[in-house]
Parts: C-alpha cells; structure tokens; sequence
C-alpha cells in the first residue's frame, strides 16, 4: 500500500521535472466588443504552440499555451468580467508548471473560432452570436415592415439643437440666487456666439463647389470619434530627444475631445484612452459600431532630413504621391493584413467611399493647423491635404481623415511638442478645423452677438 502512495507521489513530481522551464510569456490579453463580434487578443513573447477545447455546462472554451507562464500587468494571474453579451468572463492561470490556460467563460449560443498571428505574436480569439434559427412559416404571413432610411428617420434633437433650447427656470427660494443651467456647461462656443435656435442654414457646397448626399439630406454633427494613433508595444515614431508619438498624441487627443464636447456639445468617443494596443480595423470599426459622424486620427510625422517641419492632413485614397505613400508606409506598419487581402482592402475602399466629404473635412483641419503652425513653428511650411491608403480609414462609415500634428524628428518642432501650452493651442487648433467643418453643413444659424460695439464677435 506504501508503495502505491509513494507512486501516486512520485508521478506528478516526475511529470513537473520533466517539463522544461518556460521560455514564453503570456504578457496582455485585450478584448474588444463591437456589433457583430467580440474579439479577444493574447498576447505572447515568442512563438508559440497552443491546444484548445470547448467545454458545457457551464459554457466555455480554453485555449493552453504551451511552454509558457502568464505575467500579465506584473501579475501571474488574471480574471476580468466583462460588460458583454457573448463573453462573460475572461481568465489566465498557470494550471500546470509550463502551461498557461486562457478561459472565456460563453454565454449561450455562440461560435467560437481563433487563429495565430504574428508582429507581435498573439492568438486571437473570435466569438460570435450563432444565427438564429429559421422561424416556422405562419398560415398567415406577417406584413413587410416598411423604415425609413436611417439619412431621413425623425430623430429627436441633435445636442447642438438640444443646448440652443430655451432652458426651464426653476422656483427659487427668496435670498437664492440663480443658478446656472446644467446646459451651460456644453453650450460653451455655440453660446457665446448667441445661437438663434429657429434660424435654420443650409449646407454650403464643397471648396471644389460640389454638393454630396451629406449635405443635399441635411445631415448634421453628433457624435466624433477621435483616434489616438499607436499605443502599447506599438510606439509610433521617436523624436531626437525621447519624445513618443503614441504619448504625445494620447495627451492632445484628450485635450481637443474636451474642446468639442464644451464648444460644440457634440459627443466624443476615443478609440483608446490609455497606452493601449487597438488594431487598425479595430478603431474604424468601433466608429461604424457607436455611429459616429466623423473619425479623426491624431498622429505625429517623422522624416530622415531633421529640419522637416509642418503639419499635414490625409483623407483616404489608393493612389498618392510619393511621399503620401511613404508616410501611409509608417503608419499601416501594425496592420494584421495579409497580401492575399489586397483585393478586399480596394473593394472596402471603392464601397465605403466618403472621399469628397472627406476632402473637405481635411481641408477644414488642414487650413486651422498651418494657420496654428505658421504663427509657431519658425520655417513651418504648409504642406496641404493628401490622399493615400491608411488602413486605419478604410471601412469608416463616416468622413474620416489622418492629421500630422508636427514632425517629431525636428528637434525644435519636438521640443515644442513637450510643452503642455503648446499641446493645448495645437488641441485647440483642430477643434476651430473640426468647427468650421460643421459650419459648412446644415446647421442652426449662429446670431453673432456684438461684444465690442461695432458688431464684430
């Protein structure tokens, strides 16, 4: 009897020692929850071996990362509960010596696929809502469902229309004194201006003086997304003296987010708000999920010749100069495409088509910048509105645009960029573009309200 508990013993220590110490680490697991698919992305130092199964009652599946050790956040362990309707709950755990154990705990109903990329290494995992099954055909059919398009649904009041409205006076006690509407604190820009809410104007045509579907169906601003380029492992470029692009431009998105939510009440969604990783199609495709009306992407240039400076602003295009292409180059370095997806990536470009709305948005950016620029930077040039393929626009629902906030190898334009004032003006700069691209539509005319006695604002 000694003896077979000495082996029940023995075996396992036997099977701990005759596995290798791990040369992996499992370093960050990322999830993203969008329309159709809740993405979940693992992250690992090296090349990688993995073995997975799905398992019921409850319902999960686990993916083992073989020859590895979870250290995620400093931590060798790691759970999360998510706020999603296909997975509950995401845990790391070393279950045995040299074998990290990913579990995603399901809720009912859903398919489950993965796969295993590269630069950097990662496993993918892929959950999706399974389709539903076919309903039972009725002795009676119901009646097609007729919808207005979503371009002319009736759709309540935008939140540059809901902050022009006359705010209610509440009942003060006596001795009180007045308080200030809660809306005050969104009118910002619109109301020093003085905004007639019952003088309607109607959208200009284009700088090219064309007229687009935006513009002939009415169609306003809400909602922006702001993409702060980079993030995570992915660092952008470096200036002469340390500065980081995915730092910089985490800190002026931020900055111009808040500038239009108080000047134009318009709401801010940003793709990251922290030194996160998001794929490139990631950002576009959370701007299509919250129905954003514009995407604007923050990054920061880099060139070979150190006393390039300047600002510049892309909108999406397959072709472009030389020098479009080579920026485009350094940007799109982090995509997870494939060569055999070239011909997908030009059908998303022909079918998601927003170019001349587009233009006109990186026109409106691109003039605030240089004039921010010129008065700032010594020697800054204009270097104009481009077109190239960024990955990071293809797809986008709405005009989107790629702004080059300055050039981090200048090491006087880099120094610049260190200065939190100066950040603040340049944050400042992109909301008068982001403004006098929602001007340009329709929009509730703005009453200009003397300040000084002679009828200027």
């Amino acid at each position: 009897m000694k003896r077979f508990a000495a082996l029940a013993i023995s075996v396992p220590l036997l099977l701990a020692q005759a596995q290798p110490n791990p040369s992996l680490t499992v370093t960050a697991v990322r999830h993203w929850s969008l329309s159709e698919v809740t993405r979940v992305a693992v992250e690992i130092s090296g090349e990688f071996q993995f073995r997975t199964d799905r398992l019921h009652n409850p319902e999960r599946v686990y993916f083992d990362i073989l020859n590895s050790r979870p250290r995620i956040a400093s931590r060798q362990g790691y759970s999360e509960t998510l706020e999603d309707r296909r997975v509950n709950r995401i845990r790391v755990a070393e279950t045995v010596p040299g074998v990290t154990r990913v579990v995603l705990d399901l809720a009912d109903g859903v398919a489950v696929s993965s796969s295993q990329l590269a630069n950097p290494q990662r496993l993918v995992i892929e959950v999706r809502s399974a389709a539903p099954a076919a309903k039972p055909p009725s002795a009676v059919p119901e009646p097609p469902k007729t919808e207005l398009p979503a371009a002319i649904k009736p759709a309540g009041l935008t939140p540059l229309e809901r902050v022009t409205a006359e705010p209610s006076k509440p009942q003060l006690a006596k001795g009180d004194a007045p308080a200030k509407p809660k809306a005050d604190a969104k009118r910002g820009f619109a109301e020093s201006l003085g905004v007639a809410p019952d003088a309607v104007k109607a959208a200009k045509r284009t700088s090219s003086g064309e007229n687009s579907l935006v513009r002939a169906l009415g169609l306003k601003l809400s909602r922006v997304v702001i993409d702060p380029g980079h993030g995570g492992h992915d660092q952008g470029t470096e200036g002469p003296h340390g500065l980081l692009e995915k730092d910089l431009v985490l800190d002026v998105a931020q900055r111009l987010g808040a500038l239009i939510e108080d000047r134009l009440g318009a709401e801010v969604i940003y793709t990251r708000t922290d030194d996160t990783y998001i794929p490139l199609e990631g950002r576009t495709a959370l701007a299509n999920e919250k129905k954003a009306d514009l995407f604007l992407s923050v990054h920061a240039n880099s060139s070979p010749l150190p006393h390039i400076a300047g600002v510049e602003t892309f909108y999406l295009n397959i072709s472009g100069t030389k020098d479009a292409l080579d920026v485009a180059a350094r940007e799109n370095a982090s995509s997870q495409k494939s060569i055999f997806e070239l011909t997908d990536l030009l059908q998303k470009i022909a079918k998601y088509d927003k170019s001349e709305e587009s233009r006109e948005f990186a026109g409106r950016i691109q003039n605030a910048l240089y004039a921010f620029s010129a008065r700032n930077v010594p020697g800054s040039k204009n270097r104009g509105i481009k077109s190239a393929p960024f990955v990071v626009l293809i797809g986008a629902n709405m005009p989107s645009i790629l702004a080059e906030i300055g050039f981090l190898s200048d090491p006087k334009e880099e120094a610049l960029l260190k200065k939190p004032d100066y950040r603040q003006k340049l944050a400042d700069a992109l909301c008068r573009g982001v403004s006098r691209y929602a001007e340009s539509l329709s929009h509730f005319q703005v009453a200009l309200t003397p300040a000084n006695g002679d009828g200027r604002p």
